[in-house]
């Protein structure tokens, strides 16, 4: 099982995390590729070059995969708790 929130600093942390959240839920590259459109081979490839993932496609694997995307300072907690009504 994932823990609830990762830190990152590469690509290759991003990668590593989305590889993981698909494994933990079971997925095989090509099922998380028929629900985000992409082929299973460039599931594959962004996998292990996430610094290739467009901003739209982070989102919409984050999506497939019940992930949240959070920003924030480094060092500081995590925004979990802010809300729409912050922006």
């Amino acid at each position: 099982m994932l823990p609830t929130s990762h830190a990152l600093i590469t690509a290759v942390q991003l990668g590593s995390v989305l590889q993981a959240a698909r494994k933990a839920q079971g997925l095989t590259q090509a099922a998380l590729a028929g629900r985000i459109g992409l082929s299973q081979s460039r599931v594959s490839h962004l996998e292990l070059n996430a610094e290739e993932l467009s901003v739209g496609q982070l989102l919409a694997w984050c999506a497939a995969l019940g992930l949240e995307l959070t920003v924030g300072t480094r060092g500081s907690p995590a925004a979990s708790s802010a809300t729409h009504a912050d922006w």
